[in-house]
């Protein structure tokens, strides 16, 4: 039986592979351009994502999936970000 995703955690502690919903977004802790590349890309609460990859074990990008898209973001980007375990 796999693990259960604690409710809810940033995305760099997701599970790799592990796909999550978006629950929240702490914008107050990114920069305007952050935010709103983040909304370019399309990912806000109620998104769907899934880690892909963690580079480093000291602060290096992560790779997620957003939709169809792989997307590399800094580490304190994706801490911003709290994911829930997707349902179904």
């Amino acid at each position: 039986m796999a693990a259960a995703i604690p409710v809810p955690v940033r995305l760099a502690q997701l599970p790799r592979m592990k796909p999550g919903t978006v629950s929240d977004v702490d914008w107050t802790h990114l920069s305007e351009p952050e935010a709103r590349r983040l909304r370019e890309l399309g990912l806000d609460e109620g998104v769907e994502i899934e880690l892909l990859h963690r580079a480093g074990l000291f602060g290096g990008p992560v790779a997620c999936r957003i939709g169809r898209m792989t997307v590399a973001l800094r580490r304190h980007v994706a801490a911003a970000i709290h994911v829930s375990p997707s349902v179904g």
